[in-house]
């Protein structure tokens, strides 16, 4: 399966390669560069390693900083994915992975923070010790160079009263690296799943702290604390030739070492690496703005059960496919949130539509303003669609699609889409046969995928094709109400719980026996198998794919697509 993920992703695997080797190199390049460079001599007598693990660090937080925006200026993916249309489907889709190598950047961001820090924190302490040390050491004798003229001076701090924390709160490298760590240790905090899930709000609003994280990184090397010998200095007293001189002086100097060692700062340069990211980002914000700006027109409300509200809308220029998503803002409840909805609708038809279930402040805030004002709707703003087309589903003779949870979102436009594909007789649909799994807790939420499967079950019926789509819905949380319900109506031509045909299934998919029957149905097809849900079963299924298809290229051969809405 590594061999398999490969070959699928190899765009991928070629980005994470290129990224871990510039990461590698600068801080090996580095690192050796402040270790071994003459004109850091004087410096690391008092440092030692510690300057070079600091700086290293520093060049990799700056190169990663610099790639941390771009995954998600999502109108510059969007442009990239419209201008490689030509390329394979596969390389168009490896753009959709942007949220993982985002996350993949502040990890390291995060790694390289701390060893950043614990280095600069090593090097006060010596800094400290050096300034207080009256042995007549090198270091000793460094430190006090401040009281021979304002250029000479190597060690920041000039009195021995300086603590580490002094440092920390009233110099500008020492304040801005309180505040970036702090900004990135929210950051980082927040964007858990389960804070994403449950506390979007706090997520959304937290991450903008960025703000202030690259106008401390661009503030936070101008004081330049950590120095260097000068060139000009260097040619005149070359440490190796001069540094045993500094420790003994003669009033009555001769010799050509008599002149003291100049310093000079190592000159900010994190701007240098963050300017063109973040003049891209405005453009990007200025972007959303102007296509939020377009007019919207909500065409439809319904008010589903379990709190759900469908929206359908319509928008100059709208342009979706399957599988894709939206941007959704309200201004009547906060001019600044955007909250992400996959699209439900089928590009077939005249609207764009989104499901809102109840999840949180805003959600709830929004569907209680549609209640309230059914005369006058509020105004929505809408930013998309992005993300790239699941068109792969129309590709195959026998699909296979699983949706877990709210992972069925999606699914309503596959769906969708391709009955429309089938009743227009469209040659781009290969699709002969679908089967769907559904496996949900309760399916009070999803209520209105109950009323569209209703719809598809009865239009297939209808035209004489009623065979066409394969339903099977599984109940993995249920209590003993539903079980005596179930019990009572077991003869009924509709099922109890969803009111479908095809009967609910209480527990978990045997995907063994699934797999063996849909292989026995169609001995000699190639079966797309496509999930929307979460990991595990994404290992299960590809198990299950692997082991059912047949050595014999004639017979049957399972493929499996994770779909990444």
């Amino acid at each position: 399966t590594m061999g398999n993920w490969l070959v699928n992703h190899w765009f991928s695997a070629a980005v994470l390669a290129a990224w871990l080797g510039i990461n590698i190199f600068l801080f090996t390049y580095y690192f050796l560069f402040f270790n071994g460079d003459e004109r850091y001599f004087y410096t690391r007598t008092i440092l030692r390693s510690a300057l070079a693990w600091a700086r290293a660090s520093a060049k990799c937080l700056n190169f990663n900083s610099m790639l941390i925006l771009l995954p998600v200026c999502r109108n510059l993916l969007s442009f990239l994915r419209g201008t490689c249309s030509c390329c394979r489907r596969t390389l168009r889709k490896q753009l959709d992975h942007n949220l993982i190598f985002h996350k993949l950047v502040a990890y390291a961001l995060a790694l390289l923070t701390a060893v950043h820090t614990i280095a600069h924190l090593f090097n006060l302490e010596r800094y400290n010790h050096s300034q207080q040390a009256t042995d007549g050491s090198l270091p000793a004798v460094l430190s006090k160079m401040h009281l021979q003229g304002s250029n000479k001076w190597l060690n920041p701090i000039h009195s021995n009263q300086t603590t580490v924390e002094y440092v920390a709160f009233t110099t500008i490298p020492g304040l801005t690296g309180v505040i970036i760590t702090l900004a990135l240790i929210l950051m980082v905090t927040s964007s858990t799943e389960f804070i994403r899930r449950n506390y979007f709000e706090v997520f959304w609003y937290t991450h903008h702290l960025f703000l202030i994280y690259f106008a401390g990184l661009i503030i936070h090397g101008i004081a330049g604390l950590v120095r260097g010998q000068t060139e000009e200095s260097m040619e005149e007293v070359h440490p190796h030739r001069c540094a045993k001189y500094l420790m003994h002086k003669d009033k009555n100097c001769s010799h050509d070492c008599c002149k003291d060692p100049e310093f000079g700062s190592i000159p900010a340069e994190s701007w240098k690496w963050v300017l063109a990211p973040v003049l891209l980002y405005i453009f990007e914000r200025i972007l959303r703005v102007w296509r939020a700006r377009q007019k919207v027109v909500v065409t439809k409300v319904v008010m589903h059960p379990a709190r759900v509200l469908e929206l359908q809308m319509q928008k100059k220029g709208f342009c979706m496919e399957v599988g894709q998503y939206i941007f959704v803002n309200c201004p009547a409840i906060s001019l600044l949130e955007w909250h992400p909805f996959t699209l439900t609708s089928a590009p077939e038809e005249d609207f764009f539509s989104i499901h809102i279930r109840a999840a949180g402040d805003w959600t709830e805030r929004l569907i209680d303003t549609f209640q309230q004002q059914k005369l006058e709707k509020p105004r929505i703003e809408v930013d998309g669609p992005f993300g790239t087309a699941s068109e792969d589903v129309f590709q195959y003779e026998v699909a296979m699609l699983v949706g877990a949870g709210i992972g069925v979102t999606p699914f309503a436009s596959i769906l969708k889409s391709i009955w429309y594909k089938f009743q227009q007789a469209d040659q781009t649909l290969k699709t002969k046969k679908i089967y769907f799994y559904w496996l949900c807790r309760d399916t009070g939420a999803f209520a209105w995928f109950n009323d569209l499967l209703a719809s598809l079950e009865q239009k297939m019926a209808e035209s004489g094709k009623a065979d066409f789509l394969t339903y099977r819905l599984f109940l993995t949380g249920w209590d003993t109400s539903i079980a005596n319900n179930v019990a009572l109506h077991f003869d009924t031509a509709t099922d109890t719980v969803t009111g479908l045909r095809h009967k609910t299934i209480f527990g978990r998919p045997m995907w063994n026996s699934e797999f063996a029957a849909v292989a026995a149905a169609h001995p000699r097809s190639v079966v797309g198998v496509f999930l929307c849900g979460p990991g595990a079963l994404a290992k299960t299924l590809q198990k299950s794919c692997h082991q059912h298809s047949s050595l014999d290229p004639r017979k049957v051969k399972f493929y499996f697509n994770k779909e990444n809405f």
